[in-house]
C-alpha cells in the first residue's frame, strides 16, 4: 500500500516565497534610495570643497565662544562646543521629564472631571480642554512668556509665599531644607506652556479610557461596597490603563518634540544650541544630524518605557 504524497508547490506559486521576495525588494528598494542619497551628499561635500567631520566639536582650539544662561552643570565659554551641547541635552530632559510628569498629572485630573456629576466642574474642564487642544502651542507659549511671567513684579519686590516660594519676572526661586532652586522665566515658560497644552490632549485621552470600560464593571464595583473615588482608582482606571498608553506614548511624543519650540522664548535647549553652534561653524549638516539623532534617541527611549509599562499592565491582568 502506498501513501500518496502531497504535491510539491512550485517555488513561484509558493506564498511563503512571494511575501519574502516582496519584503527583500523592497529592503533593496529603500537601501538603493538612501545609497543614491548618500552619493549625493557626498559628492556636494566634495564639490564644495567642505569637510563632513564631527571633530570640531571637541576640537579645543575651537571653545564655545558663547555663553548659556540655563544650567545643570559647569560652563564656561572656553569650554568645547562638546559640552555645550550636553548642557542643552540636559536642559531639554529637564524639561521634557517635568513636563511629562506634571502634564500626566493634570491631564488625569482634567480627564476624570470631564466625567464628574459636578456640573460646573465638567463644564470648567470642558472649556479648558477646548482653548488649550485648538490654540497653537507657539502662540501659548509667548502668551506665557510675554503677558505673565515677563510682568511680574521686579526681582525686588516678588511675589512670595513665605519662605518657599518667590516668583518675579526674573523667575520662580524655590528654597526647601536649605537648598535653593531658581527656574528661569524661560523655563517656566516652556514647562508651564507644555504641561497645559498636552495634558489637554490626555485629558481626552483619560475621558476616552475610562468611557471605554464596561459600564459591568461599575457596577461590579458598587456591589462590593466600592465608591465612586475608590471605584475609579482601584478597578476602572487599571482596565482603562490598557487603552489609553498607545495613545500617552503618542502624546509624551508630542511632548518631547514640541519641546524644540523652546528657541521661541530664548530657552537654552539642545535645539536651540545646535543652531548657535551651526551659525557660529558653518557646520550646519553635522548640526542637524545630532539634533535629529538626539530627539530620535529620546523619542525611541520614551516608546521603549511605554511599550514595557504596556506589556506590564497586560502580565498583570
Amino acid at each position: 500500500m502506498t501513501v500518496n504524497q502531497p504535491e510539491k508547490i512550485p517555488l513561484w506559486r509558493d506564498r511563503r516565497v512571494w511575501q519574502w521576495g516582496i519584503q527583500l525588494l523592497v529592503l533593496a528598494v529603500v537601501l538603493l534610495i538612501f545609497g543614491i542619497l548618500g552619493n549625493n551628499f557626498w559628492q556636494n561635500f566634495q564639490q564644495l570643497g567642505l569637510n563632513f567631520s564631527f571633530d570640531f566639536l571637541v576640537d579645543p582650539e575651537r571653545p564655545a565662544a558663547f555663553d548659556i544662561g540655563d544650567r545643570l552643570i559647569a560652563f564656561d565659554r572656553s569650554d568645547p562646543l562638546a559640552r555645550a551641547l550636553l548642557v542643552g541635552l540636559l536642559n531639554s530632559l529637564r524639561v521634557m521629564g517635568s513636563g511629562i510628569i506634571l502634564a500626566s498629572i493634570l491631564g488625569v485630573s482634567v480627564g476624570v472631571a470631564r466625567l464628574s456629576n459636578n456640573w460646573l466642574l465638567k463644564q470648567l474642564a470642558g472649556i479648558y480642554v477646548e482653548i488649550f487642544r485648538n490654540t497653537p502651542l507657539l502662540l501659548q507659549l509667548f502668551f506665557w512668556y510675554y503677558v505673565v511671567f515677563l510682568q511680574l513684579p521686579r526681582a525686588d519686590q516678588p511675589l512670595a509665599m513665605g519662605k518657599l516660594l518667590s516668583l518675579s519676572n526674573q523667575g520662580l526661586v524655590i528654597s526647601l531644607g536649605g537648598l535653593t532652586w531658581t527656574l528661569s522665566p524661560e523655563f517656566a515658560t516652556l514647562l508651564t506652556g507644555l504641561t497645559i497644552y498636552t495634558a489637554a490632549f490626555i485629558a481626552e485621552v483619560v475621558r476616552g479610557g475610562i468611557q471605554s470600560v464596561d459600564r459591568g464593571q461599575w457596577e461590579a464595583a458598587q456591589a462590593l461596597g466600592l465608591k465612586g473615588n475608590l471605584a475609579l482608582r482601584l478597578v476602572i482606571f487599571p482596565q482603562a490603563l490598557r487603552v489609553m498608553i498607545p495613545s500617552l506614548t503618542s502624546e509624551y511624543l508630542n511632548l518631547a518634540k514640541n519641546s524644540s519650540l523652546a528657541i521661541a522664548i530664548g530657552y537654552s535647549d539642545v535645539y536651540a544650541i545646535s543652531n548657535t553652534i551651526a551659525n557660529l561653524t558653518g557646520r550646519a549638516i553635522e548640526m542637524l544630524i545630532v539634533v535629529m539623532g538626539v530627539y530620535l534617541s529620546l523619542n525611541l527611549l520614551v516608546s521603549w518605557a511605554m511599550n514595557r509599562l504596556n506589556q506590564w499592565l497586560s502580565f498583570e491582568t
